[in-house]
């Protein structure tokens, strides 16, 4: 590409451009939109930035063009933020700089660039226009909505065959070259994908998932839940005895069990620390994966928390102080404004044996206690707002990433669509905010 060659954008272009924005209501900062357009005959991404100078104006302009055929691409006044996303210079538009020295990101000239770079995911306001050159005509650019449609349509003049995922609503994996050629060159897979087409559609499936199942004729549900469990259990320290517990070979026996046994990994995990407390030889197949797993884990469960208790009576009285002092600390992020639920703190040791008596979990019987004191995780309680007193779903909140742990109603069970959005969408936000404020 030469940037001799680039020409303004067109006004009908700009207008459009900034109807959308004005449309999408977007204030402050940067936005990105872009369009196709051709240079030299080269179909080509232009990416446009805008962003407001007053109350009543704002400003557009061209940062970045990316070419299908073009290794590089051509970038103008337009930085990589290492703080995350990009910035823009507009010394030429009027904004300027203490002392009126230009940044030097802000020169307006064009300058060269490796293709990935400078390349904001945004959308694009003419997908079609691809459709209007030869070698794109049966692309399906129009509905491919995943990345950057430049890169999409230079995996299509390699793999056509990408348009066939595309039009089966399977963009996502497009990027996937192993995905592409077995699509090319198996009509078995290609017929297998599309009868696992709505599964496939509905979220993203590891590649090797997807090859796995193919292979082996095993559910692919199955099969992705094996590789999101073990990748949870593998990254987090606080599953190193399951780690040390199951070698690879079991874990797979390992989830099946936790499936089969309507648990859960935390429940399992809570159930393995309670054994380690007492001694138990957790070699043995009956006590690694108890018949009737709820009954071996609250008998489990009862036994580390009588031999706790005695343990720790000395320290019941300081534990109680302790907890009391954490939780007031932390009422500020209790939630009791209109809403159909409300979020309250645990306020002792007690309230967490009644929670977890109420809901049949471990709440009070596994040293969340301990966490709360040390300022690990904090316990909150959801209810309905017409019901304070009724327990009704239990959170574990981490105050190190503010980010919640646990979210269970009865018997571990995962609470309904209305208390997930309440806890994810309101209460969360709220507690982070409030979290700040404190700290503050």
């Amino acid at each position: 590409m030469n940037a001799n060659y680039i020409r303004p954008i067109p006004k009908r272009m700009a207008k459009k451009i900034l109807k959308c924005d004005e449309q999408n209501r977007l204030a402050g900062g940067v936005r990105f939109y872009a369009y196709l357009t051709t240079i030299q005959k080269e179909l080509v991404k232009v990416t446009v930035a805008v962003r407001n100078k007053g109350k009543d104006e704002r400003l557009i302009k061209q940062v970045a063009v990316h070419g299908v055929y073009s290794d590089n691409c051509l970038v103008r006044d337009i930085e990589y933020n290492y703080m995350g996303g990009f910035r823009v210079g507009w010394y030429d538009e009027g904004i300027k700089y203490p002392g009126n020295l230009r940044p030097y990101y802000n020169d307006s000239n064009w300058y060269t660039a490796p293709f990935k770079y400078y390349n904001p995911w945004t959308m694009v306001m003419n997908p079609k226009f691809a459709m209007s050159l030869p070698e794109f005509r049966y692309s399906a650019a129009d509905i491919y909505q995943t990345k950057c449609i430049i890169t999409y349509l230079r995996t299509y003049l390699k793999y056509p065959q990408a348009e066939y995922l595309v039009k089966a609503g399977l963009g996502k994996y497009v990027p996937s070259t192993m995905i592409l050629k077995k699509v090319g060159e198996d009509k078995h897979f290609r017929k297998w994908m599309m009868q696992h087409r709505q599964e496939l559609a509905s979220k993203y499936h590891y590649i090797d998932v997807i090859m796995r199942a193919y292979k082996t004729g095993k559910p692919l549900g199955k099969l992705q839940t094996y590789k999101e469990t073990k990748i949870k259990i593998s990254r987090s320290s606080e599953f190193t005895i399951l780690r040390n517990l199951f070698s690879n070979k079991e874990m797979e026996h390992f989830i099946d069990y936790i499936a089969d046994q309507n648990t859960n990994v935390n429940a399992y995990l809570d159930y393995l620390k309670a054994c380690e407390y007492l001694k138990i030889d957790m070699s043995e197949a009956k006590n690694k994966f108890p018949h009737d797993f709820k009954r071996w884990h609250d008998m489990r469960i009862d036994q580390y928390t009588t031999a706790k208790a005695q343990a720790d009576e000395q320290e019941r009285k300081a534990l109680y102080e302790q907890f009391a002092a954490i939780s007031q600390k932390y009422i500020p992020l209790e939630h009791k404004k209109r809403n159909t639920f409300m979020c309250i703190i645990a306020h002792s040791p007690a309230d967490l044996i009644r929670e977890g008596e109420a809901l049949h979990h471990c709440v009070g019987r596994m040293n969340y206690d301990r966490r709360f004191i040390r300022e690990e995780s904090l316990i909150f309680f959801v209810r309905a707002t017409k019901t304070p007193d009724v327990p009704l779903v239990t959170i574990e909140y981490s105050l190190k990433t503010h980010r919640i742990l646990q979210c269970y109603g009865e018997h571990n069970h995962a609470p309904g669509e209305e208390v997930l959005h309440y806890v994810n969408k309101v209460w969360l936000p709220y507690a982070n905010k409030s979290i700040k404020k404190l700290i503050a």
